[in-house]
């Protein structure tokens, strides 16, 4: 019996183009993804370095890149947010049986791409369904590690055995199941998170 419900954020409420940063800076001179230049990414998703500092460290590793061109392709990655998974989570707070934690690794210029597009009053709306709103720049913890879905457990007393989880990454599910955590690697494209309860 499931009393818990922990779900990601991008392909699953709102749309990505995951593909459409990568392209972006494939035009700019990248040709691989370079550990350094992970980590880089990581830290930023870990809130370990702020949005100025990231836009220059991303200029440094693609110099005939302007700023404003890095930062559009860097949210370019950001799509539209449907409106019948906005009214289905909302449905769900309605309903008030389980305990609603969102759990997203993101970053600031994400964070502030998402409002612009999908609004304050939808963002705020879509917020307010959740007991605890976690993102990963905000938390300094990351998905895959560990340490973040105990972080999740701990801080709000939850027991796995009680916790379902709903990612769209296969590397994160498996790492939550792990921990005992139930866990959904949902296919997009071919699911979609307003089917959730027939998972549970």
């Amino acid at each position: 019996m499931f009393k818990n419900i922990i779900f990601d954020f991008g392909d699953i409420f709102i749309n990505l183009d995951k593909q459409a940063p990568i392209t972006e800076m494939k035009k700019w001179g990248l040709k691989e993804f370079e550990p350094e230049f992970t980590n880089l990414l990581y830290a930023y998703e870990k809130g370990l370095l702020d949005s100025d500092t990231f836009l220059s460290k991303m200029q440094d590793y693609f110099p005939t890149a302007k700023l404003d061109q890095i930062k559009k392709g860097w949210n370019s990655i950001i799509l539209d947010f449907p409106e019948k998974r906005l009214e289905f989570i909302e449905q769900m707070a309605n309903e008030n049986e389980y305990t609603l934690i969102l759990l997203s690794n993101t970053n600031a210029l994400h964070i502030e791409k998402v409002i612009e597009n999908m609004g304050k009053d939808r963002f705020d709306r879509f917020k307010k369904c959740f007991d605890k709103f976690y993102l990963s720049h905000e938390i300094n913890l990351r998905k895959p590690n560990a340490d973040i879905y105990q972080f999740v457990l701990d801080a709000n007393n939850l027991k796995a055995s009680e916790t379902f989880f709903v990612d769209d990454t296969l590397e994160n599910t498996l790492a939550s199941e792990q921990l005992g955590i139930t866990s959904w690697n949902l296919q997009v494209g071919k699911e979609d998170i307003v089917q959730l309860k027939s998972k549970l």
